[in-house]
């Protein structure tokens, strides 16, 4: 059964890269992030509804008058990763904001295993722990480097979601003039900003976790995750267009967009019930460190073969050498 539940948070990653390349579909018809990430997660709210009206767990809603309410606030790191990731992306590049979340991501898993946070039972520190998340950084770090931005011909574009993430997908956005070394770094803010959005996701799995064990019904638990969450970017939307800072939500392009573009909440749904429920049974590290993996081995296979209209990018041997130390981290972690 353990060797299923590791595979599972492997395809679960595989489901992260899928949702950000759908999701730029997306974006482009709606025409603004924040309005397509409103619509995704409320896709994803909907089918989790009909979900748990189906398997019978739609009652356990009755039931949270007696849960802490911060039992209640998981579907929050959702939003909270999809606008950093609009904030950030302009300012220090996708690929140093993706290094970033990976590394917060790492990082809090890591201090919900040894210090047995939120529920999650604790595990020891033991040398495959160190040399697998060492590995895992080395890999994702690799992987960025070894990418090369396409040459912009337009002004930036974002694209809402998390890569890797939950509830939202990934939000890409391209500068006519790439940002200098010294310009990435030197705004200690957006970078402590990059690294908590990425720790929220592990965080976000713990405390679903907790929400499952009150009610007992997974699919329930996730439905009322992303109702919070589109609530909450809900809000984010009609604020900033009283303030004129995005523009408004179109819907009419929906109907042209490819069947495809639909997937990107129906992945989120699926990887946001996998990982609560994966976490107090494998760790949040291993949890992160197979979903990452799998991200970025399906990312490949997207880029090599130009698949969901994404451009092509070549497999080159830097890119195979982060994969394999992807790989080698995952299981060095399971050396405990």
């Amino acid at each position: 059964m353990y060797p299923v539940l590791l595979l599972a948070a492997l395809l679960i990653g595989c489901l992260l890269a899928v949702q950000s390349s759908v999701n730029l579909q997306l974006n482009k018809s709606v025409g603004t992030p924040y309005g397509a990430s409103t619509v995704q997660l409320s896709v994803a709210t909907v089918l989790l509804a009909v979900l748990a009206l189906v398997v019978g767990g739609i009652g356990a809603v009755s039931l949270i008058g007696g849960v802490p309410t911060w039992h209640l606030l998981g579907g929050l790191a959702s939003p909270l990763y999809i606008t950093s990731g609009i904030l950030l992306f302009p300012r220090l590049g996708a690929l140093a904001a993706v290094g970033l979340f990976v590394t917060g991501q790492m990082f809090a898993s890591l201090a919900l295993d040894l210090f047995g946070l939120l529920g999650v039972p604790r595990q020891p520190l033991t040398l495959g722990i160190v040399l697998g998340a060492v590995a895992v950084l080395a890999g994702i770090t690799t992987i960025i480097k070894a990418q090369r931005a396409p040459k912009p011909t337009t002004a930036p574009a974002a694209s809402p979601g998390p890569s890797p993430g939950p509830g939202g997908g990934t939000v890409t956005a391209t500068k006519a003039a790439p940002a200098s070394a010294k310009e990435r770094t030197g705004n200690v803010g957006w970078i402590v900003l990059g690294l908590i959005a990425g720790a929220v996701l592990p965080i976000q799995g713990a405390v679903n976790a907790r929400l499952r064990a009150d009610l007992h019904a997974p699919i329930t638990v996730a439905m009322i995750s992303f109702i919070v969450a589109t609530l909450t970017i809900a809000i984010v939307l009609v604020a900033l267009l009283a303030l004129g800072r995005t523009p408004t939500p179109k819907f009419e392009p929906l109907r042209r967009m490819p069947w495809w573009g639909w997937l990107g909440g129906a992945c989120a749904a699926a990887y946001v019930t996998a990982t609560f429920m994966l976490i107090p049974t494998i760790g949040a590290a291993t949890t992160v460190a197979l979903t990452v993996t799998g991200q970025q081995l399906a990312s490949a296979g997207i880029d090599s073969g130009g698949l969901f209209r994404m451009p092509r990018r070549a497999l080159t041997p830097p890119r195979i050498a982060g994969l394999v130390l992807l790989i080698v981290g995952s299981a060095l972690v399971q050396l405990t």
